[in-house]
């Protein structure tokens, strides 16, 4: 696995938008829609932003762009589970139309924006479906990661979850809770959190993802980014070293989470 140190988030998403920008034009080129796959939260903003400035910059065409999320929160605690209302302060459904779609369209002209068809969701009532509907697309050219800073979920995969495991619904670790409040600072408390969430699994990251790029700022990220820099593979105590058994994996770091003081 690289490891790339910058020294803001800003420059890490700089970074990786030219690279998901050339990605996409190769794609486009050979006829295939370009399949992304997104986490919610903080770690991904910076990129969304640059790859919103430099896709307008080139005039790219986003219509084919296919934005693969990785989870979603759940009603209830039992089945049948459905997806929480997507109004929710807390809706990554909410999330991916508002803060990554919506960030990419603007500026551009309609029919290059990202369609809404194109925005998919593991589904509570059948998330194992995912994984083959995330294999018969040819898999996904890059994944963006992160990390829990607490307990090194990724996605909604807690501490203990088997390497090969696919997509699925989960009860929440109360670590991973904790961190979402600082995901989602409108919770007012832990009780707010909802304690299931649907997920794509830690093995469907690995077996379908071209290539991942962890993303890992602040230093409320210097564990998970230790934890992540210093083990040889997956270490299912800290499920976002899952990254280390990708294809083509590259961990993103700015200064403040890889501990530089220059």
């Amino acid at each position: 696995m690289r490891i790339s140190v910058h020294e803001t988030p800003e420059e890490i998403g700089h970074v990786l938008a030219g690279r998901i920008a050339t990605e996409i034009q190769k794609s486009s080129a050979k006829g295939r829609p370009y399949l992304l796959g997104c986490p919610g939260g903080r770690s991904p903003k910076p990129v969304y932003t640059a790859l919103a400035k430099l896709t307008n910059e080139l005039g790219l065409d986003l219509s084919d762009l296919i934005i693969v999320m990785m989870d979603d929160y759940v009603d209830g605690a039992a089945p049948p589970f459905d997806y929480v209302d997507r109004n929710c302060h807390f809706s990554c459904r909410r999330f991916a139309f508002q803060e990554i779609a919506a960030v990419l369209n603007n500026a551009k002209p309609k029919e290059q924006q990202v369609q809404s068809h194109n925005i998919w969701f593991p589904d509570p009532g059948n998330a194992a479906a995912y994984d083959d509907r995330i294999a018969a697309a040819g898999g996904i050219d890059m994944f963006l990661l992160a990390s829990g800073a607490s307990d090194g979920h990724v996605a909604f995969n807690p501490p203990g979850t088997s390497r090969d495991t696919g997509s699925r619904v989960v009860r929440l670790a109360e670590l991973t809770r904790q961190d979402n409040l600082k995901t989602f600072p409108d919770f007012n408390s832990l009780g707010e959190v909802p304690g299931f969430g649907v997920t794509i699994g830690v093995g469907t990251i690995a077996k379908h993802s071209r290539s991942a790029a962890m993303i890992l700022f602040g230093e409320d990220k210097k564990l998970a980014y230790q934890r992540i820099s210093q083990t040889v593979g997956y270490d299912p105590q800290w499920p976002s070293t899952i990254v280390r058994e990708c294809n083509n994996p590259v961990l993103y770091a700015d200064q403040a989470a890889a501990g530089c003081s220059t």
